[in-house]
């Protein structure tokens, strides 16, 4: 947790199924406000608000703007998810909480930042709410289910088998850390899931588009940025960061935090 101060703001706020926990970082000297486009973080499948650590606070200082995050349901300190996620549940994002966080902040135009799968989360919001959205950035995105992603997926649940492992999830998500580890692996493995794509909401993005991808990301290759970034009507852009795998703005913040203000001029 930061220590409180005028820099950031913690505020719950209501969705159709329980409570969601939302952080705001404002730039130096500033409260967090709406006057320019936020940038709003859609977190990884087993992340949260807590585990983008200091990375939103210099996100905010290099780009002079408030960045929002949010606990989906489920996770963090949002409330649990009363029920098991869907096969649609990356659009479904688009749909149902960001609309009520949009709503609830007042926020009109936005920038959509996404991590992994919460990168497939942005992506839909960006296309979803394409009159609003100025730019969309994704970070290690998957854009189709890949046999790397999948494999990466059995290795990460074989893991958490191990004594204690549970134990870090809990530490982040309380009582929710089964959920939320059985929700990443037993939907990303379902076979259901197999043929899960963002092409057609990469189709429908007019806004500029930067695609990160670590070329060590063991949970999928540079085709996943490539596709994103070659399906979009806008600018775009991939950058793809030498000796980086899925968390680049933790392996290589520096990287990422200035191809976003670049970006973002």
């Amino acid at each position: 947790m930061p220590s409180p101060s005028h820099h950031t703001q913690d505020l719950h706020i209501d969705s159709l199924h329980g409570r969601l926990f939302v952080r705001l970082w404002s730039p130096a000297h500033l409260s967090p406000s709406f006057d320019e486009p936020p940038i709003v973080l859609f977190h990884d499948s087993l992340g949260c608000v807590e585990l983008w650590r200091e990375f939103p606070s210099k996100l905010a200082a290099i780009t002079g703007k408030t960045v929002v995050a949010y606990d989906r349901l489920g996770f963090g300190r949002s409330d649990a998810n009363p029920r098991e996620l869907s096969l649609g549940f990356v659009g479904d994002e688009a749909e149902q909480a960001f609309p009520t966080l949009k709503d609830h902040l007042g926020i009109g135009q936005f920038i959509a930042f996404g991590h992994s799968v919460g990168g497939g989360m942005a992506t839909h919001c960006a296309a979803r709410h394409r009159e609003d959205c100025l730019a969309l950035i994704t970070e290690s995105a998957q854009a189709f289910v890949e046999d790397r992603t999948l494999q990466g997926i059995r290795e990460a649940k074989a893991g958490f088998q191990q004594d204690g492992q549970i134990d870090r999830l809990a530490r982040y998500h309380g009582d929710k850390a089964r959920w939320v580890l059985d929700a990443w692996t037993e939907t990303w493995l379902s076979p259901e899931f197999a043929d899960w794509t963002l092409e057609a909401e990469i189709d429908r993005l007019d806004c500029p588009v930067l695609a990160i991808h670590g070329d060590l990301d063991e949970f999928g290759s540079d085709l996943h940025p490539q596709q994103i970034a070659r399906l979009t009507d806008g600018p775009s852009r991939v950058l793809l960061i030498d000796d980086c795998g899925h968390v680049p703005h933790r392996e290589k913040p520096e990287i990422v935090l200035q191809a976003v203000a670049e970006l973002l001029r």
